[in-house]
């Protein structure tokens, strides 16, 4: 799924540049540029899918992470791509490994912040726009970020929470062979 991702960033970069073309020919080439991008990723991600419903155990995978309002089949076959162990893992080593655990900096009485770092980015942006939709639709996730928001935390470390939490989710999921079932929060 690396090429996928490469091909998001640049489809990104594109739509930016876009804004701000004047030429008729440029706008041109960056609109033909973005159709192609988009039927790349188009393929790789029919690609995906059928390599994982080939396969059992990953077809299993995919259908207990997508069963977690918010993310979807591409995000789940991301999280297999980009993090086969999950479901093998403790939480802590799942959210350590994605890269969503805080690592405390302190010497002696001084304490700074406790950013996020290390782990896989590819994880943590493939997670980013899932979670911003599982904030809206899913309960648990609602409820948990709107509770960050509420004892004032700042919005991206909210997100990022709320994003440590479908992970943690995901790998609980998959440890105990269960589809997800939204609660009553």
């Amino acid at each position: 799924m690396n090429g996928r991702d490469g091909l998001v960033r640049d489809r990104t970069a594109l739509k930016n540049r876009e804004k701000n073309l004047l030429l008729p020919l440029l706008k041109r080439q960056v609109k033909a540029r973005l159709e192609q991008i988009a039927r790349h990723i188009n393929a790789i991600d029919i690609q995906a899918q059928a390599l994982i419903a080939a396969d059992l155990a990953l077809a299993r995978k995919r259908e207990i992470i997508a069963s977690i309002k918010g993310l979807g089949p591409i995000t789940a076959a991301q999280l297999i791509a980009t993090m086969p162990e999950l479901g093998s893992l403790e939480n802590k080593q799942a959210a350590a490994l994605a890269g969503l655990a805080p690592i405390t900096r302190q010497s002696g009485q001084w304490a700074g912040k406790a950013p996020i770092h290390a782990g896989r980015a590819n994880v943590r942006r493939s997670l980013y726009m899932p979670t911003l939709v599982a904030a809206r639709l899913n309960l648990d996730i609602k409820a948990k970020y709107f509770h960050l928001i509420s004892i004032g935390k700042l919005a991206k470390v909210a997100i990022t929470a709320v994003m440590r939490k479908l992970i943690v989710m995901a790998n609980a999921l998959l440890k105990a062979n269960r589809l997800w079932k939204e609660s009553m929060a």
